[in-house]
């Protein structure tokens, strides 16, 4: 049987990332008619945005559910496994793409103020004006540009065992940014459950994710008119990698019910996002952990 032992480690960052990097839970054989549910709450330090310099600290919600008829929900995330062959996962995906304002990424379904947009410390300053009345970039995060509103993606995800723990796994969402027609493409490869010592599993991971034009436009491209309210340099991206990462998680079993799951990503920009005005930092760190109890 395979257990869910790496979803949640991504569950954190899933959560505050402006795009979700799809990892679809395992199947789980169950009874029919029954369901596994882990619930609870954590805590993730992020760039504001993906290549910004400055970070945030933001609380939120842990969430996955998987019922016996394949149907699951990650996080943002949400889709039903279809196949039922051991080594080969696929099935319809939607996930919600998270919006960005002048601070940066806004995440959804935070526990913390709305209001705040889910804030609770952001490092370095904001809103310091330059000798032309213009935001100095990189000093006031992304004030003068267009704010995103967060958008539902529709997608597919495919995922094809190698061995009984190391997966690659496939994942496309369209539907991000103001105009819905942002594509992203992402591929994985993942090695789940190495056990450390009793009670202790370990999960690596390596992924790159590919957008169209209008993705990239969308969250690093300037318009003229931005550019005119913002400072930053007008700029049209064309599509391609976006960025490549690598991760590992820590999942720490403290009960058979209470788990604490842990998790450090690291994401270098790369290809025509790189070269963006906002950009100011390509390669950055994401940590999060969180304590969730199993129903």
């Amino acid at each position: 049987m395979k257990t869910l032992v790496a979803p949640l480690l991504a569950l954190g960052l899933a959560c505050v990332c402006g795009a979700v990097a799809a990892q679809t839970p395992a199947i789980n054989p169950m009874p029919d008619g029954s369901r596994d549910l882990y619930l609870g709450a954590g805590a993730v330090s992020a760039p504001l945005y993906l290549g910004a310099r400055e970070r945030q600290v933001r609380a939120l919600p842990l969430l996955q559910l998987q019922w016996s008829n394949g149907v699951f929900v990650s996080g943002l995330m949400a889709g039903m496994h279809l196949s039922r062959q051991p080594t080969v996962e696929y099935g319809p995906l939607v996930a919600l793409h998270s919006g960005r304002d002048r601070h940066g990424s806004k995440a959804v379904g935070s526990v913390t103020d709305p209001a705040a947009g889910g804030r609770i410390s952001i490092q370095d300053e904001f809103g310091n004006l330059g000798e032309t009345g213009l935001p100095r970039p990189g000093t006031a995060g992304l004030a003068g540009m267009d704010e995103i509103a967060a958008r539902p993606q529709l997608g597919l995800f495919a995922n094809l065992y190698l061995n009984p723990t190391l997966r690659v796994t496939n994942s496309v969402l369209y539907g991000a940014g103001n105009a819905r027609d942002g594509l992203a493409w992402s591929i994985g490869l993942q090695r789940a459950a190495l056990e450390l010592t009793a009670h202790h599993r370990l999960t690596l991971a390596a992924g790159m994710t590919l957008v169209n034009r209008q993705h990239n436009a969308s969250f690093f491209g300037v318009t003229g008119a931005e550019s005119m309210r913002s400072g930053f340099a007008p700029y049209a991206p064309g599509g391609g990698v976006r960025d490549v990462s690598l991760s590992a998680g820590w999942n720490w079993a403290l009960s058979p019910q209470w788990m604490l799951a842990s998790s450090v990503r690291v994401v270098r920009v790369n290809g025509d996002a790189r070269h963006s005005p906002l950009v100011q930092r390509p390669t950055s760190v994401s940590v999060s952990s969180g304590l969730a109890y199993r129903f």
